[in-house]
């Protein structure tokens, strides 16, 4: 078979063009996907045009076969379609030229056109291909010049770079000369400050001293940061001297600026005409402090730049000198004007009212100096030692006015009255509502209560001693129950007019010395003083009473002597309930009493002196031993109480039913003897008896002493009753004292009654008599 070379397609050139053209197609169906319409559509397309027909130069013609040949039939194009070529194709040849034809006209009419668009579309290759080409070479010259336009960059940013290192350098080397130079102008300052602090113009006045001495501080204070530098030391030396010279000129300056305002000061009061107890009454504020203030105003300045820098060991010593001139010139000023006025005090007035006059006009001067102080020195006002010089000696001589005075006082009223104006005017009123300005007073106020304290104490222990415990009493004093009945006379008589005899008329005079001096130092002395005090005086006190009632119970009667006592250690007792301590001391005492047997045992050998390795050595055995004892006051006046009342209860209980107790105590004897079986025959025999067939306990015998008990509760107890009144005017109190007689009165007639039950007949007990317990007691709640 002959191939057709129409069939061959042209040769496509290849190029970058078309292979970019086929990778821009796929990326356009990858970006632009067709939708499925889309598809649709294209396939009924391809579908459409998938059979060609025959050119339109050839007829279609249907071919029969023969057995010699093939028959073909085609129309021309030139005729109508009624009009048709008919070929008969006989032989090989014939159909391959026939072919030939048939593809000829086939390319001419369909290929010719796509041949076109090829030639054409290798046209634009080509151009295309020229365009990249010119691009790559573009891109080639863009590349040399970016390569290019980096190595200029390079070099400018290495110039850039150098350029910023050599700024920096130079501003280093700018600070390093800053910094050289500030730190050279402190040592640059010693020149120009030695200058102007020798220059014979300079003083403390000028306008300049105050900003040089700033500076100099600062230049004494960087050399001392900063030793390590070279001949740092030589430098400080200099700058230290001249500090020297500098705070020098200001203590001068200060001293002749307060003699000038003190030389005034005086000038004004010489020119006053009057002498200085006047001027302190009359212009003391005007002269003594508005002119010193005005006079010594300049130094106002001088004074706070000091204050400003205290806190420098140099400046807190030339302060210091400041504050004691300052008080060294206010003291000449005020001293005499004080001291006159504390003598005129001390002229006129009795102790207390000099103590409070002193205080008071001290307290003034004191307050005043602070104000004045505190103009000149704001900052150093609050500190209580910087004025010390100035105020001590003022209070001083107060403390020297009053000591002897305190010395050689007696009267415990005045010291308790000292204690009061000091204790409360002055150290708690006026100090507290002023305690800054008066703070210097504290200490020697302080001394001088501690003075007060010191000689009330030791006249307390005086008044103790002589007044309760060695006190001598008088017949007066002794006289009970007349003193008494007297007083009750008195009461009743002034009972209309509503007069209040005085209660401590009725005491005996130690007891009422005792209270009276307990409720004055109570609030005068401290509770650990009080406390020995008081149980001194309770102790000596109750011991007085003691005595007291046995000379009472001589003179009059035991009952009398024991109603005395129970009614004073009573009222004692109440009297020091509201003192509000512990009526306990605690002695202690050195006991050598062990000494004895180890002073024996060193002279038989036993032990030695000087053997300190051993526990029998001279420091052991030889060292006394602290024996503690606790003497309660308040304790033993409640035993003593309560000793006493039992006593006074047995003592009338005996009184009144005596008969009955002896009785009862006789018939317990003989029960107790026929029990024993201890009796010979006789006596048992006699025991054996009867109880009422007894001598003792006959009818008559018990009635008797029955009558007797009778007797005595209605003549008798109403005497003890009515001293008991006398003596104990609280109604409770009696109460209390009577119910264990009243009770002691019953059960001993229970007893009498009891026995006569048991070993007396009806007839007996008729022929008795014995009062009923029920109408005996209401018998007694009358008498009481």
């Amino acid at each position: 078979m002959a191939t057709n070379p129409a069939a061959t397609p042209p040769n496509v050139p290849k190029s970058g063009a078309i292979s970019k053209g086929y990778s821009f197609t796929s990326t356009w169906e990858q970006n632009a996907p067709l939708t499925e319409q889309q598809q649709g559509a294209i396939l009924m397309l391809s579908h459409a045009v998938a059979e060609r027909p025959f050119p339109s130069n050839m007829a279609q013609e249907r071919t029969t076969g023969q057995d010699n040949g093939l028959s073909v039939s085609t129309k021309s194009k030139n005729f109508g379609d009624s009009e048709a070529i008919e070929a008969i194709l006989v032989n090989t040849n014939q159909f391959y030229k026939w072919f030939t034809d048939l593809e000829s006209a086939m390319r001419s009419e369909t290929e010719e056109k796509y041949q076109h668009y090829v030639n054409a579309l290798t046209d634009r290759i080509q151009t295309c291909d020229d365009i990249l080409r010119q691009v790559d070479e573009t891109l080639d010259l863009f590349n040399e010049l970016q390569l290019q336009h980096q190595a200029v960059a390079m070099k400018t940013k290495t110039l850039h770079d150098a350029c910023d290192r050599l700024v920096m350098e130079k501003q280093k080397l700018i600070e390093f000369a800053e910094a050289l130079r500030s730190k050279l102008q402190y040592f640059d300052e010693l020149e120009n400050i030695t200058s102007n602090f020798y220059s014979p113009k300079m003083n403390v006045g000028n306008a300049n001293f105050l900003p040089l001495l700033k500076r100099l501080d600062e230049c004494i204070m960087y050399v001392e940061n900063n030793p390590q530098y070279a001949e740092s030391s030589v430098y400080l030396l200099k700058f230290r001297q001249l500090q020297s010279r500098a705070l020098g000129m200001i203590r001068s300056y200060v001293l002749s600026v307060l003699k000038s305002a003190s030389s005034q000061v005086q000038a004004a009061i010489r020119g006053s005409g009057g002498n200085n107890a006047s001027v302190s009454e009359g212009v003391e504020a005007s002269v003594i402090y508005v002119r010193f203030k005005a006079a010594a105003g300049e130094l106002k300045p001088v004074l706070e730049e000091i204050e400003s820098r205290a806190s420098r060991k140099d400046y807190v010593q030339i302060l210091a000198e400041c504050h004691k001139l300052y008080c060294e010139q206010r003291l000449s000023l005020i001293k005499g004007i004080v001291y006159q006025r504390i003598s005129e005090f001390a002229k006129k007035e009795g102790l207390p009212s000099l103590t409070r006059s002193g205080c008071a006009y001290l307290m003034q001067v004191c307050q005043l100096e602070h104000q004045l102080f505190d103009h000149f020195f704001p900052s150093s006002s609050e500190n209580v030692s910087s004025l010390a010089p100035l105020i001590d000696p003022l209070s001083t001589y107060l403390y020297d006015t009053l000591r002897p005075k305190l010395i050689h006082e007696t009267n415990v009223d005045f010291l308790c009255e000292l204690v009061d104006i000091l204790k409360v005017e002055v150290l708690g009123e006026q100090l507290s509502r002023r305690s800054e300005s008066l703070a210097g007073l504290r200490p020697t106020l302080e001394r001088i209560l501690a003075d007060i304290h010191e000689r009330l104490t030791f006249r307390a222990r005086t008044h103790i001693s002589d007044e309760i415990a060695n006190y001598i009493p008088s017949y007066d004093d002794l006289d009970y129950p007349a003193k008494l009945e007297h007083s009750a006379d008195v009461k009743s008589e002034n009972a209309s007019a509503d007069v209040n005899p005085d209660v401590f008329r009725t005491w005996y005079p130690p007891l009422e010395k005792t209270i009276s001096i307990l409720s004055k130092l109570y609030r005068c002395l401290e509770p650990a003083v009080f406390t020995g005090l008081a149980q001194e005086a309770v102790e000596v006190c109750s011991a007085s009473i003691h005595k007291a009632s046995k000379l009472i119970s001589k003179r009059s009667t035991p009952m009398d002597g024991q109603l005395f006592l129970i009614k004073h250690l009573l009222i004692l007792r109440e009297q020091i309930a509201p003192f509000d301590i512990e009526f306990s001391v605690t002695y202690k005492e050195l006991d050598f009493t062990h000494l004895l047997e180890h002073l024996r045992r060193i002279l038989r050998g036993q032990a030695s002196l000087f053997d300190w390795s051993r526990s029998t050595s001279l420091a052991r055995t030889l060292s006394p031993r602290v024996l503690e004892s606790q003497v309660d006051a308040k304790k033993e006046l409640e035993k003593s109480l309560k000793t006493t009342c039992e006593e006074f209860i047995m003592v009338v209980t005996k009184q009144v039913v005596d008969p009955m107790l002896s009785f009862v105590t006789k018939v317990t004897a003989v029960k107790v003897a026929l029990s024993s079986g201890t009796q010979n025959q006789k006596v048992d025999s006699v025991m054996a008896k009867p109880l009422k067939e007894q001598a003792f306990a006959t009818p008559e015998k018990v009635a008797e002493l029955v009558q007797k008990v009778n007797t005595a509760i209605q003549q008798e107890l109403p005497v003890v009753i009515a001293k008991m009144k006398l003596y104990l005017q609280n109604p409770s109190t009696r109460t209390i004292l009577f119910k264990p007689i009243k009770t002691n009165i019953v059960e001993a007639h229970i007893q009498v009654q009891s026995l006569l039950k048991a070993e007396y007949s009806p007839e007996d007990k008729n022929t008795i008599n014995m009062v009923p317990i029920q109408e005996l007691e209401a018998q007694l709640d009358n008498v009481l």
